[in-house]
């Protein structure tokens, strides 16, 4: 409604700038210019409903449409098929700032330009979202602020296709990672199938399979059209937008089709061929932008391909794959385990810290017993609220699939988990301190500030860096569970590192301790009291300590090995009973 102005952006140009076009004043803001050329965003704009003037090569004030007039030659061509932006898109680096403008270019064109969509139009459009779609540049979309891109781009390919015109009753359009395929169809027509096999990546081809069947075609009340769309690449770009309990393992089909076909079936050849793993059939319900699985139910299932039967809802599900679970081993037993020595868990850690407050004043006389409670009560706190926040976690990924509150309960199980091992850390330190610094006191104030620097403040800062680094990227969480990702982004090191760094400097402090008792000069400058609580100290920190980092030990090996049942069921029970081991080494085995 009216000339639009538009400034060039420039690498060195930041802040705001505010200018005058026909009497109006704009605001743009320039921080953010990693996209098209001046002359791509006007072609690109001019084409998606926005029309510019173009004068000398320049943008300048003309009347609405007045675009159209100044391109250049073979203009009414580029309307009728987009094919003059073709060129600057397809030379443009697929950039997460590009592929965000390029699916809000085929956003556009899809809501305004969809009429009468020919061949000649497809083809562009599908050149255009093929550049997006590229298995070599498919990562660059974790970088989209967006995290509904890839829905949008679903949803606006859709829309345009099902436009298409047939010539001569069928019609088919391939590009490497995107394809559209259309028939005409009518009740007397027999059973009617799309077969597609695509690229999906440099060194393999995809396979997919759709069939109207015959008894659904029975239903059609006069001739009509069929379209079917098959991307092989964008289920990793839906994936990423959700934490879904699995993977997307085959290519997304999409159809478009009368009102009154309203079941299909589909065949899904695998991406990843794995033995032993439940699939799962699933339609992309547009409306809430996530994978659902009432849409269609599994048919048949085989090592390299699944067969879905899928209800076909014009306004709800146009598009279906398949979701494989991972290569866990799932059973009754680790559930039981589970239950079983988390509850045990909880209620030993409550009971540690009643006996603590109950004897605090009668076991905590001396700094050294002072300080060696002050970590034990908070070792048992962090696992204790850690635990609690594990059962917190599985509900909210269980039922409500909320994001951002998988986000927190990600974030808050990584910080306590890191502060019972940093607490250990600080016990550590203070068995180091007793031993080598006989005649260096410090006051409690002092390791009161050193300990909570120690103890919570170092996670906090690998916490805060891990979400800050990974999350924009959409590489926190992991598939499947509210916890750290490990397969794309190893966000799960920022756990794992810390925490057995720290098993392998407290078993060193281990070894200085036995060292250190042995010698008959380790008594001097110690009182007898403050020795054998230094000692009581060593025990905990030598028990406790390689259970600890054994546990996390075999939860590294349940991913590098993720199919070994017996892995799982010993992470299961260490990991499980470690509330209980803290009662048993920290307290009850104590004489005092």
């Amino acid at each position: 409604n009216g000339a639009i102005c538009i400034q060039p952006c420039s690498p060195s140009f930041h802040g705001e700038t505010s200018f005058v076009c026909e009497d109006r004043k704009w605001q743009m803001l320039s921080d953010a210019c990693a996209s098209l050329d001046v002359q791509s965003l006007f072609q690109v704009r001019m084409f998606a409903g926005e029309h510019l003037p173009f004068v000398g090569g320049k943008l300048g004030h003309g009347k609405p449409g007045d675009g159209g007039k100044h391109f250049g030659a073979g203009n009414q061509s580029c309307q009728a098929d987009f094919s003059c932006i073709i060129p600057d898109i397809l030379s443009s680096p697929a950039i997460p700032g590009n592929i965000a403008d390029i699916v809000e270019l085929l956003k556009k064109i899809s809501r305004l330009l969809s009429e009468n969509v020919t061949r000649g139009k497809m083809q562009s459009y599908s050149r255009i979202a093929n550049h997006i779609l590229n298995s070599s540049i498919i990562s660059n979309w974790a970088f989209i602020k967006d995290r509904n891109a890839g829905s949008i781009l679903l949803d606006s390919v859709n829309l345009f296709a099902g436009k298409l015109l047939l010539r001569n009753g069928s019609e088919s359009i391939q590009e490497p990672f995107i394809a559209t395929k259309g028939y005409s169809i009518h009740r007397n027509t027999s059973g009617k199938s799309f077969d597609f096999s695509m690229e999906f990546n440099s060194t393999s081809n995809i396979t997919g399979h759709v069939v109207i069947p015959e008894d659904q075609l029975q239903r059609l009340p006069r001739a009509s059209k069929a379209i079917s769309v098959a991307f092989p690449t964008l289920g990793a770009v839906l994936e990423t937008n959700q934490p879904g309990p699995a993977f997307v393992n085959g290519m997304v089909l999409s159809v478009s089709l009368p009102e009154e076909l309203q079941n299909i079936l589909l065949t899904f050849e695998k991406l990843n061929k794995l033995e032993q793993v439940g699939a799962q059939c699933v339609g992309w319900h547009s409306a809430e932008r996530r994978w659902d699985p009432r849409a269609c139910e599994v048919r048949a299932h085989t090592v390299t391909a699944v067969v879905c039967v899928c209800a076909h809802r014009r306004r709800t599900y146009r598009s279906f794959s398949i979701l494989m679970a991972p290569a866990v081993p799932r059973g009754s037993v680790l559930d039981y385990i589970t239950r079983v020595g988390l509850g045990l868990s909880i209620f030993s850690l409550v009971l540690c810290l009643v006996i603590e407050a109950v004897v605090w004043h009668h076991v905590t006389k001396t700094e050294i017993t002072y300080m060696r409670h002050f970590c034990l009560v908070n070792i048992a706190a962090s696992l204790l609220v850690a635990d609690v926040l594990f059962i917190l976690a599985a509900i909210v990924h269980n039922t409500a699939l909320n994001y951002q509150l998988c986000v927190a309960a990600t974030f808050f199980l990584h910080f306590f988990y890191l502060a019972l091992f940093f607490w250990m850390f600080t016990l550590g330190l203070l068995i180091l301190y007793g031993l080598l610094l006989i005649f260096f006191k410090i006051t409690r104030s002092v390791f009161l500030a050193a300990a909570f620097s120690i103890g919570y403040g170092c996670p906090l800062v690998i916490s805060i860096l891990t979400v800050a680094i990974t999350e924009p990227k959409n590489g926190y969480l992991r598939s499947g569970a509210c916890w750290l990702n490990w397969y794309e982004t190893k966000a799960l090191l920022a756990f794992i590192v810390p925490a057995l760094s720290i098993t392998v400097m407290n078993l060193i402090v281990v070894v200085v301790v036995v060292v250190k008792t042995g010698r008959s000069s380790v008594g001097e400058g110690f009182k007898s009291q403050d020795l054998s609580s230094m000692i009581r100290v060593s025990k905990n920190v030598a028990l406790l300590t390689p259970l600890l980092g054994l546990t996390w030990g075999f939860g590294l090996a349940t991913i590098i090995n993720s199919r070994s049942l017996a892995f799982h069921v010993v992470f299961a029970l260490l990991n499980a009973f470690q509330g209980f081991f803290i009662l048993l080494f920290g307290t009850l085995l104590d004489r005092k």
